[in-house]
């Protein structure tokens, strides 16, 4: 049954919230201060349509939005979406004394990896993204999020798609621009016979595409594909970790590097393929450490075959079962870490207690990163700055970079 809401704010995942008798409604697609119809469900509601609208609202980007679940902020004002995706960041460090930038704006156009769902059905092949909360597939034609040579081969990537697929399930298909072409990586997608990977080996190479791969398994790779961190050359195993926008990735880059641009010797603690490692040994040594053996390994032939780099050495080190003590970490000047959005709490108890003087920390989750720099301030940190990045265009999702220093400690 509908009823009539006013939303009062903005939920974490940029839900609008509206009071209830029963506690907070979140209703998706709805600003502050708008009257809104939409039909209850327990403790959230499907919009059916805006009464009395917010200023803040505008047109969305994307024919697709409120249907397709990978955007939730495309009806919010610019500026007022990036104050919002600021003020994240600012509320998951409540408490902490410090000096939050503005935020760096994410550009439309500029994603170079998404994570596309498809499923074969008797109408045909669907390929796109769910719906908000839901399993349904909602096939896409257009994604102003997206770099445009994603967009261009969407029809191609459907009938890839359909050639791979040995399944009654959904699977996913994750995309990314290379410098090679796209590399495309399948997951649960069904095990192919011998004449469908044929079929699609030939339909990667008419294509131009770099690789295909299946559950990690490469099933034709006409080029390796390659991506630049900085001026290094890296061909990336399949379904590697990457930012998902060069330009973000960039801007996170030159913070940290501007921070650790004194050191000597830096640690680059869940270093991955090397997006910091090879920009910070331009002009320092590199010790990087990553759990994913297939990550190092790319990091250590793009380290062998660079030149203008200071030495780059690599371990192979689980950081959450086994971090890099303090007294292993005092033998470095500067240290960066990037965890996944568990944060790296045990790491930062040992980083807390090193001599390290300069330590810049980058995170996707605000609210363990909040929790990482509470345990580096107690252990003497002082926390110079924090700057939000937005890679993640008109999504809840926020990145920062925050620097950190350590006076040094007398001895005697």
């Amino acid at each position: 049954m509908s009823a009539r809401f006013n939303i009062r704010k903005l939920g974490a995942q940029g839900d609008g919230i509206a009071e209830t008798e029963s506690g907070d409604l979140f209703i998706p697609f709805t600003l502050p201060g708008e009257t809104v119809t939409a039909a209850r469900e327990r403790d959230r509601a499907t919009l059916i349509a805006v009464q009395e609208a917010s200023p803040l609202r505008v047109d969305p980007a994307c024919r697709h939005f409120t249907e397709c679940g990978g955007c939730a902020l495309q009806h919010f004002e610019a500026e007022a979406y990036r104050q919002w995706k600021r003020e994240k960041v600012v509320h998951a460090l409540k408490g902490i004394d410090c000096d939050i930038s503005d935020l760096v704006a994410c550009q439309p156009h500029t994603r170079r990896r998404v994570v596309l769902a498809a499923r074969r059905t008797e109408a045909g092949m669907l390929l796109g993204f769910n719906r908000h909360l839901s399993p349904e597939i909602i096939p896409i034609s257009e994604c102003p999020i997206s770099l445009p040579e994603i967009v261009a081969s969407l029809g191609p990537l459907r009938a890839l798609a359909e050639l791979i697929c040995a399944t009654t399930k959904s699977f996913r298909m994750a995309v990314t621009v290379t410098a090679s072409g796209l590399d495309v990586a399948a997951h649960e997608s069904g095990k192919l016979g011998e004449n469908q990977r044929r079929i699609a080996s030939n339909f990667v190479m008419a294509q131009g595409f770099a690789r295909l791969s299946i559950d990690d398994e490469i099933i034709i790779e006409p080029r390796k594909p390659v991506v630049m961190f900085g001026s290094v050359s890296v061909a990336v195993p399949p379904g590697v970790f990457l930012q998902a926008t060069e330009t973000a990735e960039q801007t996170m880059a030159d913070l940290v590097g501007a921070h650790l641009k004194r050191a000597k010797r830096v640690a680059d603690l869940f270093a991955g393929c090397g997006s910091f490692t090879f920009r910070l040994a331009r002009n320092s040594e590199v010790h990087a450490v990553e759990g994913d053996a297939a990550a190092l390994s790319a990091l250590d032939r793009g380290s062998r075959f660079a030149t203008g780099l200071k030495r780059v050495t690599g371990e192979r080190r689980d950081l959450f079962r086994r971090p890099l003590t303090f007294k292993e970490l005092n033998a470095f000047d500067g240290l960066v870490f990037d965890p996944p959005r568990a944060g790296a709490e045990d790491q930062s108890k040992q980083i807390a207690r090193s001599d390290v003087p300069l330590v810049a920390a980058v995170s996707c989750n605000p609210v363990t990163l909040a929790r990482d720099l509470r345990i580096l301030i107690d252990g003497g940190y002082a926390l110079k700055s924090v700057t939000p990045v937005d890679q993640f265009l008109w999504s809840p999702h926020v990145e920062a970079v925050a620097l950190l220093e350590k006076p040094k400690r007398r001895r005697g």
